[in-house]
């Protein structure tokens, strides 16, 4: 399977175990938040997400001095000191029902920005957590490559897009593109292509990502940019 080659070359798996977090500054945008209800401003803020296990938490998020604070199974808005300002247990439910248009709360908003952001930090890592299956697939050819490919099916303790997902692998079997489906958001299907690679820690990781809505063949629809995230200042701990 392509999937030791993968991990290789994205800073090895040995490597990855001996840290715990990493952090990074990013601004995001797209149409998906204004669609919500909640248009992304272009501050920018600072990401941290657990390596091993699945926490993250952004810093500002609604005001100067609060930041969010998720876990698969509850997601909170709290001040810098830990005093909670509001939170929500069994946050996926919350989403019962919800079509593309359906509107956002806050806390939807943090927990979306939550699984999500830790899913990106942690690629491909993540696909060697326990519980999550990984088959490979047919390549893609795009811009002149063939790119080998992953799905991964995950597990419901995990929180994510969806249960299934596909990762593209480029020649140098660095990460070109990510596919799934938004469950939260009416399962929307998203093409997610990422670049602009960078050396952080010893670890290669992408600092562009656009999410675009996909086709019913899985292209993208490129004046629909969903999700824009740029990072930029990635450092691990």
């Amino acid at each position: 399977m392509i999937l030791d080659s993968v991990l290789d070359a994205h800073g090895g798996l040995k490597r990855w175990r001996e840290f715990s977090r990493v952090r990074a500054t990013i601004v995001t945008g797209g149409e998906l938040f204004e669609t919500k209800g909640l248009p992304q401003d272009p501050t920018p803020r600072q990401m941290t997400v657990a390596l091993h296990d699945e926490w993250a938490s952004v810093t500002p998020f609604g005001a100067p001095d609060q930041r969010t604070d998720f876990t698969s199974g509850r997601i909170a808005i709290e001040k810098l000191d830990g005093t909670v300002v509001t939170e929500r247990a069994d946050p996926r439910a919350s989403f019962a029902g919800h079509e593309l248009t359906t509107p956002w709360d806050p806390l939807h908003r943090a927990y979306f920005n939550g699984y999500a952001m830790w899913i990106y930090l942690t690629t491909p890592f993540v696909l060697t957590l326990p519980g999550v299956s990984v088959a490979e697939i047919e390549p893609l050819r795009e811009d002149g490559e063939l790119w080998p490919g992953l799905q991964a099916d995950f597990p419901p303790e995990i929180a994510t897009h969806s249960r299934l997902q596909e990762f593209y692998f480029g020649p140098d079997h660095l990460l070109r593109r990510h596919d799934y489906r938004v469950d939260v958001a009416g399962s929307f299907p998203a093409a997610q292509y990422v670049s602009d690679i960078v050396d952080a820690g010893g670890f290669r990781l992408p600092t562009r990502r656009r999410a675009y809505l996909a086709d019913p063949a899985g292209r993208p629809i490129r004046d629909r940019l969903m999700v824009s995230i740029d990072l930029s200042d990635i450092e691990f701990e």
